[in-house]
């Protein structure tokens, strides 16, 4: 049975690196939750269970995460980079609420035929994708 472990093991494995008792606590808090997160919370959640991980630990972590196609990186708000895990999830889109924050996770067939029409009239290989639509949701857009 291939799991998150046996993923970002074999990736680690792959690049002349272990999964340390740091990196398994960051890859067991990132699958904690089924929130979207970023460096600052993901470091502060593991504050209050009493992991002792530095911020650059989790810098560097996170990118062996993205390669080993268990994280994404979800959108950018202002200057922070807010990530979401992946594995064992269907793809979806976000829409960002500029004013309040909130999030709302949306799949649209019709966009996501729209894409691959695209990529065929290109003769495109798409590997990936994002769509991430700013704006104001219902209780903030401006009246």
């Amino acid at each position: 049975m291939v799991t998150k472990e046996s993923i970002f093991e074999g990736h680690l494995k792959s690049r002349g690196l272990k999964l340390t008792p740091q990196r398994k606590a960051i890859l067991e808090e990132v699958f904690a939750s089924h929130q979207h997160f970023d460096i600052e919370g993901l470091f502060e959640s593991l504050r209050k269970k009493g992991k002792r991980i530095s911020r650059a630990t989790i810098y560097r972590t996170l990118p062996l995460l993205f390669e080993s196609n268990l994280i994404k990186e979800a959108f950018r708000s202002q200057e922070t980079v807010s990530y979401e895990h992946i594995f064992g999830h269907d793809h979806h889109d976000h829409l960002l609420c500029l004013k309040c924050g909130r999030v709302t996770e949306f799949k649209d067939e019709k966009i996501e035929e729209l894409q691959e029409s695209v990529c065929q009239k290109y003769s495109f290989k798409p590997i990936e994708h994002r769509l991430g639509i700013r704006g104001y949701c219902k209780g903030c857009k401006p009246r």
